[in-house]
């Protein structure tokens, strides 16, 4: 079970291997996010929130912010195509793994740096075409901030 004390919210996690946040609403109740691999957004999850916090399992991990980030940015560049600067960034990002897949070796630590950047910045962007068209819970903010673990 993971214990959650008031006020240490958002929090972030992997559920089955997608990305879920919690947050608090206006009056204090947790609500749950999923991410959408259908579309990029946040689809709502209080279901999971409540076995996120409450029952917990191998299924579910919790994430710093920056890894909920580059996890979301992942899955977004994976599961979604598309035009565009996000999906030219994706596509960038996509390029540097695949050399150094090819080269059988790890990112180096300028790669590394330069894919997490990307990430963080699409995750803004995206966030921002989210919240412009109205999803509750876009918030561009998360990646707005550098190195929140």
């Amino acid at each position: 079970m993971i214990f959650r004390p008031p006020g240490s919210l958002p929090a972030f996690f992997s559920y089955y291997d997608t990305p879920v946040k919690l947050v608090a609403d206006e009056v204090g109740h947790v609500i749950g996010w999923q991410l959408s691999r259908e579309n990029g957004g946040w689809k709502r999850a209080d279901d999971l929130a409540r076995k996120i916090l409450f029952v917990g399992g191998d299924e579910v991990e919790e994430l710093s912010r920056d890894e909920f980030i580059e996890y979301t940015e992942h899955d977004r560049a994976r599961y979604l195509h598309g035009a565009g600067p996000i999906f030219a960034l994706y596509e960038t990002v996509a390029a540097i793994v695949e050399q150094a897949d090819l080269e059988r070796r790890p990112l180096t630590p300028h790669e590394s740096a330069l894919v997490i950047g990307i990430r963080r910045k699409t995750f803004v962007m995206f966030e921002e075409q989210l919240q412009q068209a109205g999803d509750p819970a876009a918030d561009p903010s998360l990646g707005a901030e550098e190195g929140n673990s």
